[in-house]
């Protein structure tokens, strides 16, 4: 069972470069990382303390990667500093999972070729980075591909808004899912293009893509669509990790928990991934510790089968 919590290297996945009129002072994307490594150090003692097995870290532009350094941000992460962070969790017991998010409403990460969805180029780019993740955490069990939220409701605030629709979604994330199996590892994602696709969901997603549906709220009644979906996407045979949340309520973490654990298959949970949604800055660390300790709560609890 994985218990996980997703940190970020980079946080430039939700504004365009400096525009206004984002809904938090983090959202616009800025050419320099945003990371305090000091408050890092204290997430990783707290996330092992709490019970936690298991980080997926969002890299971004967080990294100068050898396939393509060009997009990435002022005092990124070298290769070889990400492998030595890799290795030092897997030191401590939390499995490091890679995540780069490929929605075209999260992508400002790719730079240039955020604009060039679809084309040879971003095909090719997606691919080179694919790859070379994959070889930097060492074949990982799992790869988060992202893919949440493309509509042009969540990019209203950029300078051009991407959306790809119908067919060429899938074939794309068909793509990217090749990529990563390609390398021998599970690809992740988000699953909320289930909530207004219902039916093309279950006629095209493949059952080998582990999912993680969300929802922060604290009302699991099945009419609330996002809390429904869990048991929609049991009934209809898939792999999860739900994903909870201190984002409206820190009484989410553990209601998620009780509410998964009775309503999905047990052969079909596989873990859960706890989603703070700050920039790992220690401004943010009310949140970060709150969120960690409600989640050690609730693993303890599952652990003794309350």
């Amino acid at each position: 069972m994985l218990w996980a919590n997703l940190l970020h290297l980079s946080y430039n996945m939700w504004g365009d470069w400096d525009r206004p009129g984002t809904a938090s002072p983090y959202y616009n994307a800025k050419p320099y990382l945003r990371f305090d490594e000091p408050f890092w150090d204290e997430l990783i003692a707290a996330m092992v303390k709490a019970g936690l097995n298991g980080v997926v870290l969002d890299l971004g532009d967080g990294v100068v990667y050898d396939s393509h350094p060009e997009i990435a941000v002022k005092n990124a992460w070298t290769p070889q500093r990400l492998r030595k962070e890799v290795k030092r969790l897997r030191d401590a017991g939390l499995e490091p999972i890679p995540k780069l998010n490929f929605s075209a409403g999260h992508d400002t990460w790719l730079g240039p070729y955020a604009r060039m969805v679809s084309s040879e180029p971003y095909y090719k780019v997606c691919a080179d980075l694919i790859a070379e993740v994959i070889d930097l955490f060492d074949k990982p069990r799992l790869f988060h591909l992202g893919m949440d939220e493309e509509q042009a409701k969540h990019q209203k605030n950029f300078e051009i808004a991407i959306v790809r629709q119908y067919g060429l979604w899938w074939r794309d994330l068909r793509f990217l899912v090749e990529q990563v199996e390609k390398g021998g590892v599970r690809a992740w994602v988000w699953s909320d293009y289930v909530w207004e696709h219902p039916e093309p969901f279950y006629e095209h997603m493949p059952r080998s893509v582990l999912q993680s549906n969300w929802y922060y709220g604290g009302d699991f009644s099945t009419d609330q669509k996002p809390a429904a979906t869990y048991v929609e996407l049991d009934k209809h045979g898939y792999d999860q990790v739900p994903t909870l949340s201190n984002w409206h309520t820190p009484d989410n973490i553990a209601r998620t928990v009780d509410f998964c654990r009775k309503n999905v298959a047990p052969e079909r949970l596989k873990g859960f991934l706890l989603a703070p949604w700050r920039p790992t800055l220690f401004e943010t660390r009310e949140r970060h510790i709150g969120a960690i300790e409600h989640f050690g709560k609730a693993i303890t609890a599952a652990r003794a089968g309350r």
